[in-house]
């Protein structure tokens, strides 16, 4: 972290982020923090993945949901197969730098089980890692995943606002990680 201080300091920054929050499709109260969660309770994962040209890498599925690219861990996956696997499913991206997390939601399901057997219940954490990729083919879209129509490479001011649309958590997640000094050019700034 370069800029600012403590995780205090973040929540102040970014009170949207960090407020408790219900996500309806998982039927889970989710909390964010900065920092790096617990492995084996890690069940998801999103990533935002910069190209050489230091643009983030977002898409959009067929029912017009925008989002970093990302998704459910695999029983026993690493976390470094879980987003290649995700990045070349949902963007055709390949990995070319290792997956660091740098934060994560805590996810506290209000469901009888766990939505599939091998993932944590009811306290999951879904986290958010940053990884450079390069964009290589068009999305693989396997048969049990999202549909994605549309990827692009935005500078992060641009990919920010175009996450807005329809994930504001997405959204605030970059401009914190760009906050944080974890995003620069090629150039270094």
């Amino acid at each position: 972290m370069t800029e600012g201080g403590g995780a205090a300091d973040w929540t102040a920054r970014f009170p949207g982020l960090f407020a408790r929050g219900y996500v309806d499709y998982a039927n889970a109260d989710v909390d964010f923090f900065v920092g790096e969660p617990p492995d084996e309770l890690i069940a998801r994962i999103h990533c935002i993945a910069t190209d050489s040209a230091g643009r983030v890498i977002v898409c959009r599925s067929e029912q017009e949901w925008r989002f970093l690219p990302g998704g459910t861990r695999e029983p026993d996956e690493p976390i470094a197969e879980t987003v290649a696997r995700e990045l070349l499913e949902e963007a055709g991206a390949k990995v070319t730098g290792e997956p660091v997390i740098f934060a994560a939601q805590v996810a506290t399901s209000r469901n009888e089980g766990p939505y599939r057997p091998h993932m944590p219940h009811p306290l999951s954490y879904w986290a958010f890692a940053l990884t450079t990729a390069d964009l290589i083919h068009p999305p693989t879209n396997p048969a049990d995943g999202e549909h994605v129509v549309e990827v692009l490479a935005l500078p992060v001011d641009e990919a920010v606002r175009w996450l807005a649309v329809h994930d504001q958590t997405a959204a605030d997640v970059v401009r914190l990680a760009a906050a944080m000094g974890l995003l620069t050019s090629p150039n270094g700034s």
